[in-house]
């Protein structure tokens, strides 16, 4: 496979306070060398007979590959970003307004990331990550530092050679001239593109029907703040007799003896019960609750969940 150059996003020449001499200088050297280099380690890779290939020799090369793909992918994000006045969207505006709190406290983090790595080297980035539904801002270092699955949108480029022509050592008054110059209805697209990337599919359970899991945090909040919540561990006898643990403030009830213990709830306060992993115990506990009249969910991590949020444990005697 051979990577082919991608023209420059912006008009150098409609940029302010960043000469073309700086942005000819780093399409062509940088961005053209990275990708001159991705090429080279991959028509390297391709000629490898990988079975007489040594380890440290397959690695390095995979390595500086990494490294080589991003720096182009991150440095067209960079060009792509620049080429506006600099004035945020009403649109972006609220986005980042609900995930950072507010426009300027946005802006205000992502101006002192850029800061801290004057005189080093590195990317700042605005990323969607999908799985959250929620952007935020990353570092990226040596080009292949990333949040999986997330989806940059903007990219600041912090390694000398992006700003050492025009500013000297100067990085603060670079990022601050690199905001001047962000097309924010160009990165609203972006966003726009990004907020379809699906986040993980859910596990699904379709033999349950549409009983309804709740997340072990929500469990724990509920339980702090006091509310009224009947929590209920319904492990099979066999994983709590092995676990010999259960969590604090929990009672043990074994899912076979239902009828036994079900007069101890109240059809008044909502009920959770869960099992080992969040699947088909606890699913068919809260179905059996729901017929009963109960207003039951099941926990949909488990007794695993609480363990893994660090939620306190206690020896089951």
């Amino acid at each position: 496979m051979r990577y082919t150059l991608k023209p420059i996003h912006c008009r150098p020449w409609t940029l302010s306070y960043l000469s073309v001499k700086l942005i000819e200088s780093h399409y062509e050297n940088n961005y053209g060398g990275a990708l001159r280099r991705l090429n080279a380690i991959t028509e390297q890779l391709e000629s490898l007979d990988f079975e007489k290939t040594t380890a440290h020799v397959l690695n390095g090369l995979k390595r500086e590959q990494l490294v080589a793909l991003n720096s182009t992918l991150l440095h067209e994000l960079y060009f792509a970003s620049m080429g506006g006045d600099g004035q945020p969207t009403k649109p972006m505006s609220e986005i980042l307004a609900r995930d950072f709190g507010s426009l300027d406290r946005w802006r205000a983090e992502f101006m002192a990331m850029g800061y801290a790595l004057g005189g080093g080297s590195g990317w700042v980035l605005l990323t969607y990550v999908p799985r959250d539904g929620r952007l935020i801002n990353q570092y990226a270092a040596d080009h292949s530092q990333a949040v999986a699955s997330g989806v940059p949108i903007l990219a600041l480029d912090m390694y000398e050679h992006a700003y050492h022509m025009d500013f000297g050592a100067n990085a603060r008054a670079y990022v601050d001239t690199f905001l001047r110059n962000v097309d924010w209805p160009a990165l609203e697209l972006r966003y726009e593109d990004a907020a379809k990337a699906p986040g993980p599919r859910p596990l699904e359970q379709p033999e349950f029907g549409d009983i309804q899991g709740i997340g072990v945090e929500e469990v724990k909040e509920m339980l702090a703040a006091g509310k009224p919540v009947q929590v209920v561990d319904v492990r099979p006898r066999a994983a709590v007799t092995r676990g010999q643990d259960i969590a604090e403030g929990v009672k043990w009830r074994d899912p076979e003896q239902l009828q036994q213990w079900i007069g101890e709830l109240s059809k008044s306060e909502p009920v959770v019960v869960y099992c080992a992993y969040g699947f088909h115990v606890g699913c068919k506990t809260a179905i059996k609750l729901r017929d009963a009249g109960f207003d039951a969910k099941y926990m949909n991590s488990g007794h695993s969940g609480w363990k893994a949020i660090g939620h306190p444990i206690k020896t089951n005697t």
